[in-house]
């Protein structure tokens, strides 16, 4: 069996023949570092800055490393702004730091030196005005979003060797880069009509992208979302808010990709997604990935017990155990087994991999997994 059969033999509760080894990609300062200590080439450390999880490089990594793919092996149309906003440096301060906006119109702060997101301190979609000049004409649908072509050679199910997925872009999640954290919470007070019509006008033109792109006749095996609207402690929507404006959008997408017998749904969201999770399964969204433990102590186990077999994941791997040794590894490892047991579930580091990671330790929990005895 290829990996793409053995994984959707696993997530359909299946027989299957090896278990997956999965990635969900690094910080590039991760693969800087071990560029620097010789475990990598600096060719493939700057291929994959360039172009991210799936090149080239990412496939030498994950070969060095033992992964056998990176879950986010996804294809997608231009189902956001088209074109971006050109980044701008606003103002530059006497400490280095630069006040830019950025390509989705979010103002941020850029500190020097410094390797996580960039702060939010401001918007330039303020008000309708805003919407209607400067974003609106950017979310409009084109016929030069979907390279029919491109999608029209992708290799058939039965010639590949790895699972494609076929991303369906960001409900939420999307507007929520557009809006920042604060704006967004404001938005909704303020304008419930604006709120609803960035929601509607995004979701619309994902969908768009979508059926266009089932139109060529490409075969995915499984479909995905992004999302990123939850923290530490819970939503930063409202759930009844994401209920009720959200979830329809959800209905509409995967009851048309059901049409296509695409029936593993995967979201990527960080965060404590409990409270979400309901509304996901409830309109067609059964896999949750990347099932970031955290401070909060995600798994599958709690909302399988909850749920039941409808409910699948992809991650719930801590890996911060990568950052420490073997006997680490060995320990979570052991902790996932009786998860992994319960089927319909494949572990994946819990994000991306960190700086703070050892070279020689992930390849030892590849090891360990490519022997995974159960």
């Amino acid at each position: 069996m290829t990996f793409r059969e053995n994984v959707l033999a696993i997530l359909h509760y299946e027989t299957f023949e090896h278990f997956p080894v999965v990635s969900f990609g690094y910080w590039e300062e991760t693969l800087d570092k071990w560029a620097q200590e010789g475990h990598i080439t600096q060719e493939e450390a700057e291929g994959y800055r360039r172009e991210g999880d799936n090149s080239p490089a990412d496939k030498s990594v994950m070969k060095r490393l033992g992964f056998d793919f990176n879950w986010n092996s996804c294809l997608s149309a231009k189902n956001q702004m088209f074109p971006a906003f050109e980044k701008k440096i606003l103002e530059e301060k006497p400490d280095g730091s630069r006040i830019v906006r950025d390509e989705q119109g979010l103002i941020v702060l850029e500190k020097p030196d410094t390797i996580s997101i960039p702060a939010e301190i401001g918007t330039s979609l303020m008000d309708r005005k805003a919407w209607e000049e400067l974003y609106l004409p950017k979310l409009q649908w084109k016929e030069t979003r979907v390279d029919r072509e491109y999608f029209r050679n992708i290799p058939s199910q039965d010639s590949r060797e790895i699972p494609i997925g076929l991303h369906c872009g960001s409900l939420i999640g999307y507007m929520r880069n557009l809006l920042g954290v604060e704006q967004l919470s404001y938005l909704y007070v303020d304008d419930e009509d604006l709120y609803v019509e960035i929601i509607d006008t995004i979701a619309e033109l994902g969908y768009q992208c979508l059926e266009e792109v089932l139109k060529t006749g490409a075969e995915f095996d499984y479909a995905h979302f992004w999302e990123d609207i939850c923290y530490k402690n819970g939503p930063l929507v409202t759930p009844t808010v994401f209920e009720d404006y959200v979830a329809p959008h959800y209905k509409k997408y995967t009851a048309l990709l059901k049409q296509h017998d695409i029936d593993i749904v995967s979201v990527d969201c960080d965060g404590c997604i409990d409270r979400l999770v309901p509304i996901w399964l409830e309109n067609g969204v059964n896999t949750m990935f990347p099932i970031e433990v955290g401070t909060w102590n995600a798994s599958i186990g709690p909302w399988r017990a909850q749920y039941g077999k409808e409910l699948r994941g992809v991650g719930g791997m801590n890996k911060t155990v990568f950052a420490r040794d073997n006997k680490a590894v060995d320990e979570e490892i052991e902790r996932l087994k009786p998860l992994i047991e319960l089927g319909g579930y494949i572990p994946c580091p819990d994000h991306r991999i960190a700086p703070d990671a050892k070279f020689e330790v992930v390849q030892y929990y590849c090891e360990k997994m490519q022997n995974l005895k159960l």
